[in-house]
């Protein structure tokens, strides 16, 4: 195993989570599931190349169809700390110490403690994000209450397709889940076991029912190894892509025993309809800013189908997050507007059924808890069973009807081009009109950018085409706009540099399947995330 040297001013954090003992038990489990990791990876790509050979459509699968048939099976019931999450504080990259506090002293019943969607991976991040929640299970955060007493602690470890390049095992460089994961795992989960209060996770990015159980493999392993009983780990599945969404039934089977339900959310799993099937005309994703929203049929069609699939099993279903920054002044008619428009699009969600749903903003906290216990009854809505959804393949796969407007592919260069920009600079969340954005946003923003290109959509305002050279030239107008708030050279550099990858990723030929390992994997971003390390940095030590 080789390890690199701890980035500068976080020399004690990395010897803490660093241990003799930790190394051991990281090496053991990344060793015995690398090779799984990666045949994982190699499935995604083989199904992917069917589909675009044969021209098929994903469908509910035959050979599981025992499993969604048989009434019997049930999950294990979730502990007493999951049953009421009614409102989530979302995207907290526990790297951002304050705003972490802050959340632990909220009135949020949960965190989703983000290591994924929201963080930047740099090593700096990592270290400090895990020591951290290390901090706070321990009840060494001053301020904080007990963790038993505290918000629950829902840990995000980065998705399979994502790998840490500052640890090497047998010669590889490690999966970042892995990484993440038994890191929170060695250090956390006997604590939170022992106050009822974990370990709890959330798996980004699962597209097959196989994935899942790896997953439940890994949980099994981990618990044998540390001690705890089976079962004791308990894990929401996101449903962010549209594969997974026919698998949904077979993904909570699979993961039965360590189930926390499953989530959806609106950006990943509309982006991933241009991951799969997007160099397909009749998939073109209209503009998401005017004619993408959960009122669509393919849209609502998933998330009652969630519902359905994790109530009639006993788990919790979950909704997305409100992105939503909420004005401070109590008496703006832009305050009453964000408020009036969160409202909406959470009755829909309540409605459907959902347990509970994620704020990013904690000022939304209290509305949002209170708007939940005004429509519902209860700790949660495990009751609703939702016997009137009859989804069909047809229902999921449906394309919204409507076009592009010029507002709407400006606005996803912007984002696109402002996400990389943060990610450069080591931040994996930004603000922009009110809203955060993550890579999420930032996944269908570029997505729906290359595809536009790609089937040389028409500008509802006046016809023209979205060109190469149309993209080009607005990325440019919008870099020029930029650049006038810059504040020093190096943040002109970063963002002309995003600019400019912004354009490789969305000219490409094929699509990167993810922004963020294509970001990874860069030598810009392997350059930007030892920024404010030693210029002659020691070779990686050999353990």
């Amino acid at each position: 195993m080789e390890l690199s040297p701890p980035p500068s001013g976080l020399e004690a954090e990395h010897a803490a989570l660093f241990t003799t003992a930790s190394l051991h038990f990281l090496h053991e489990l990344i060793s015995t599931f690398d090779d799984e990791v990666d045949q994982i990876l190699g499935l995604r790509v083989s199904r992917k190349v069917h589909l675009d050979l044969s021209g098929d459509l994903p469908d509910f699968l035959e050979s599981t169809a025992h499993i969604r048939t048989d009434p019997t099976w049930k999950v294990l019931p979730v502990p007493q700390r999951l049953r009421k999450r009614h409102v989530d504080i979302g995207d907290m990259a526990p790297c951002d110490t304050q705003r972490f506090i802050r959340a632990l002293q909220s009135s949020a019943q949960g965190i989703q403690v983000d290591f994924d969607d929201g963080n930047c991976p740099t090593f700096y991040n990592q270290i400090k994000g895990i020591h951290n929640v290390i901090q706070a299970v321990n009840n060494q955060i001053p301020g904080v209450p007990d963790i038993s007493q505290a918000p629950v602690l829902m840990l995000r470890p980065r998705a399979l397709n994502m790998v840490e390049d500052n640890m090497m095992v047998e010669g590889k460089e490690t999966p970042g889940p892995l990484f993440d994961f038994g890191l929170l795992m060695f250090h956390c989960g006997k604590k939170l076991f022992e106050h009822k209060s974990g370990p709890f996770f959330y798996l980004s990015k699962v597209e097959s029912f196989m994935e899942a159980r790896l997953w439940n493999k890994i949980f099994v392993w981990t618990q044998q190894k540390l001690g705890l009983p089976l079962g004791s780990i308990k894990a929401t599945v996101l449903i962010e892509n549209v594969l997974a969404s026919f698998e949904m039934e077979e993904i909570v089977y699979e993961l039965r025993e360590h189930s926390a339900g499953l989530n959806c959310g609106i950006w990943d799993y509309s982006a991933s309809f241009v991951n799969k099937f997007g160099h397909r005309q009749a998939f073109l994703l209209p503009d998401r800013s005017k004619y993408v929203n959960m009122e669509k049929r393919f849209l609502h069609s998933y998330m009652d189908l969630l519902v359905q699939t994790c109530h009639r099993r006993g788990a919790l279903a979950t909704g997305g997050m409100a992105a939503a920054l909420l004005p401070q002044d109590m008496h703006a008619d832009a305050r009453t507007k964000v408020l009036a428009n969160v409202t909406r699009l959470k009755l829909l969600e309540i409605a459907a059924g959902v347990d509970g749903f994620m704020v990013y903003d904690l000022n939304l906290l209290k509305p949002m808890q209170d708007l939940f216990q005004k429509h519902t009854d209860g700790d949660n809505q495990l009751h609703v069973l939702r016997d009137d959804v009859k989804v069909t393949p047809k229902d999921l796969l449906v394309m919204p009807s409507g076009g592009v407007t010029l507002h709407g592919l400006k606005y996803n260069i912007a984002v696109g081009v402002l996400f990389i920009s943060a990610w450069l600079s080591g931040k994996g969340h930004f603000f922009y009109r009110g809203q955060v954005e993550d890579s999420a946003t930032a996944e269908i923003s570029r997505s729906q950018v290359w595809q536009w290109i790609r089937h040389q959509a028409h500008l509802e305002d006046d016809g023209s085409l979205v060109s190469r050279r149309l993209v080009t030239e607005l990325t440019q107008e919008l870099r020029r706009e930029l650049r006038r708030s810059c504040s020093s050279a190096r943040t002109e550099q970063t963002l002309d540099t995003a600019a400019d990858m912004f354009l490789e990723v969305v000219l490409k030929r094929r699509f990167p399947e993810f922004i963020t390992s294509y970001l990874s994997q860069d030598h810009t971003f392997l350059n930007a995330q030892r920024a404010g390390q030693e210029e002659t940095r020691p070779q990686p030590a050999k353990l």
